[in-house]
């Protein structure tokens, strides 16, 4: 094992939410995750089926368990906290969250 990846998709209802929210990963929040743990940060903005609504998947890499847990107790509540405000559900966006070990 080389890690653990934290993977954190975000179904937006329209391309113009969806480009505030990657503005948002882009202009902080990704590098703030790195700050409390995390080794790398990816934004991936996931191909859309004709009719579906917009997709991102932000994929983070920690060096083990230990690191992402503590990240989890210390760092995630605030942040998390931080993009409800910005992207609750009254906005329409839906969050869904995978966590796994990387081979």
């Amino acid at each position: 094992m080389t890690g653990i990846c934290y993977m954190v998709t975000a179904t937006l209802p329209s391309e113009a939410v969806a480009e505030e929210y990657v503005a948002w990963l882009r202009d902080g929040h990704v590098a703030q995750v790195i700050a409390g743990g995390a080794r790398t940060g990816m934004i991936v903005r996931l191909d859309v089926e004709a009719g579906g609504l917009a997709r991102v998947m932000t994929q983070y890499v920690f060096a083990s368990r230990t690191a992402f847990d503590q990240y989890v107790r210390q760092h995630a509540p605030a942040l998390r906290a931080e993009g409800l405000r910005r992207f609750g559900a009254e906005t329409g966006v839906r969050f869904e969250r995978a966590v796994g070990e990387v081979g």
